[in-house]
């Protein structure tokens, strides 16, 4: 595996359904220079208004599955029947632009992702509570008390398999999740930006002489 850019990150956003990851993702994307989205690659079916290489790469099967076999996916995994996954070239090419990168992934692909790239910085967006999540799956009105039910038991699962992530966010109110995930990105950028250092003390010595 390609090894990242200079002081280039991999940011992996993931969260239980109906937390608002996709919108606080969105945003911050929109605020913050030099982040950009990974586009995934998928053999789904491309839905309404979707556009490939916007919203996803659509792939048939069989060439999702060559590039598994060529170990060119960074991290995938099956999901109802189809295959979702990150291309490696697709996050060296943007390390190779300068660009940190922000991934909206489930746990399983983060996995993989940090035994590839170690320093990723993982991010669990949490509702304030489950029954707040409930309250909110309700209000979309696109499942029945039965797929309600069964998406709650998958949110436990999903928050207890993610207990290992470094930093927690809970969507509580829209904005102070923006301000928390927002501080989480430019913290690890001011902590991990060293070369400016270098470059003060290389001008100071320049300028002495």
């Amino acid at each position: 595996m390609q090894s990242a850019a200079k002081n280039s990150i991999i940011f992996i956003v993931s969260a239980p359904s109906g937390t608002g990851k996709t919108s606080l993702c969105n945003e911050v994307i929109r605020r913050i220079p030099r982040l950009s989205f990974s586009i995934s690659h998928t053999t789904r079916s491309p839905r309404a208004g979707e556009k490939n290489g916007t919203d996803y790469y659509f792939v048939a099967p069989e060439v999702f599955e060559q590039y598994i076999a060529e170990n060119k996916m960074a991290e995938w995994a099956e999901i109802y029947g189809n295959c979702y996954g990150t291309a490696a070239a697709t996050i060296q090419g943007l390390f190779d632009k300068g660009c940190d990168i922000l991934l909206d992934i489930e746990e399983r692909g983060a996995r993989q992702l940090v035994e590839k790239y170690p320093a990723c910085v993982t991010i669990l967006v949490l509702p304030p509570s489950l029954d707040e999540l409930k309250k909110r799956l309700s209000e979309r009105g696109t499942d029945d008390p039965g797929s309600i039910a069964r998406r709650l038991k998958q949110a436990q699962d999903e928050i207890e398999a993610m207990a290992w992530y470094q930093y927690v966010v809970v969507n509580d109110r829209f904005d102070d999740a923006i301000t928390q995930l927002s501080s989480i990105i430019i913290a690890e950028r001011c902590r991990r930006d060293h070369g400016v250092i270098t470059r003060i003390i290389d001008n100071g010595t320049r300028n002495k002489r």
